[in-house]
């Protein structure tokens, strides 16, 4: 691990103040960490944020939920209006890391979590994420926990986050403040595909802090579910993850909200299979058509094909779960 400073502003203009180039914002640490004992990340200094007033959860002037990006994942999971209003952001937070973790782990920091392929991790294999240039291994290498969907030639690492699957169907917005000032960025327009430029997991400009995420007041909490398909119950990465919730008129699909994980450089989502389901009965005719939809173009590599089924049948299972109602 290189040498860093340290910095602990109170305030959130003096945290931005102090960014330089090299600079990472901290909070829990659960990933970053890793990261630099790897020397994936060789930070000159962090900037320690945990004494920022961003630990608020709190009801929006038009009915939503407003999340301080320093609330820990456990809390947010087990806050009463998640439980009662979100539970899909609930289960799929819960679905994630283990309790020791999620008491650490912070919103804004799931949200900026980077990929966990090996190559990432392995400063000793060619990796365009971490070193742009130099090839990426995955494509002729192990690569059965990587990309089907939105990948490039440059990489196919995926992301990890469990939460982001669900703020991402939620149609969640992320607050943050820079040194040109505050703006908002849909979950949508939050992290990129990796295209030319893998290195670049997000759209955030140099010194932006994400401040908070705010969930809209849209009512899925009676009909939406999780699913998470993984090597063994506990303390794994998805394989494939599907997060789905539908709102009926009698027993006619209203609306839809439809977002994979575990197959793309970002949480997956395509609104005409969202628009597909629309009007259409809570049945496995319509589901499947949705999944064609949703995995439209996907392709695997010489030892993950097997994912492409996998989603297709997860996101049938996952949207009848929905159908049956939530689980609590």
């Amino acid at each position: 691990m290189n040498p860093f400073s340290y910095a602990r502003p109170q305030q959130v203009d003096e945290a931005i103040r102090l960014f330089q180039p090299d600079s990472r914002y901290i909070a829990g640490g659960t990933n970053l960490l890793d990261l630099m004992k790897e020397n994936v990340e060789r930070p000159t200094q962090l900037i320690d944020i945990t004494r920022l007033p961003l630990r608020g959860i709190e009801e929006t002037a038009e009915g939503g939920l407003l999340i301080g990006a320093l609330v820990s994942n456990s809390d947010l999971a087990w806050h009463p209006a998640v439980e009662e209003r979100y539970p899909l952001l609930s289960q799929a937070i819960l679905a994630g890391a283990s309790a020791q973790l999620r008491n650490m782990a912070s919103t804004g920091g799931n949200l900026l979590q980077r990929t966990r392929c090996y190559y990432f991790y392995d400063s000793t294999t060619p990796c365009n994420k971490r070193e742009p240039g130099s090839g990426c291994g995955a494509r002729e290498g192990l690569n059965r926990m990587h990309a089907i969907l939105g990948h490039s030639e440059h990489c196919i690492a995926v992301h990890p986050s469990d939460m982001c699957i669900a703020l991402a169907a939620l149609n969640a917005t992320v607050h943050v403040q820079g040194p040109q000032g505050e703006r908002r960025l849909p979950m949508s327009g939050f992290h990129r595909l990796p295209g030319d430029h893998p290195e670049r997991d997000n759209n955030l400009l140099d010194g932006e802090l994400i401040t908070a995420v705010e969930l809209p007041a849209e009512d899925y909490s009676s009909h939406s579910a999780y699913l998470k398909v993984r090597d063994r119950a506990s303390y794994a990465f998805a394989i494939v993850s599907v997060a789905a919730a539908l709102d009926f008129d009698g027993d006619t699909i209203r609306s839809a909200r439809l977002a994979l994980g575990g197959v793309a450089h970002k949480p997956w989502r395509d609104p005409q299979a969202e628009a597909a389901l629309v009007g259409k009965k809570a049945d496995e005719s319509a589901f499947d058509a949705a999944a064609d939809i949703l995995l439209h173009g996907a392709v695997g590599f010489d030892h993950n094909t097997f994912k492409i089924d996998l989603a297709r049948r997860a996101i049938v299972r996952a949207l009848s779960d929905s159908a049956k109602g939530a689980a609590r």
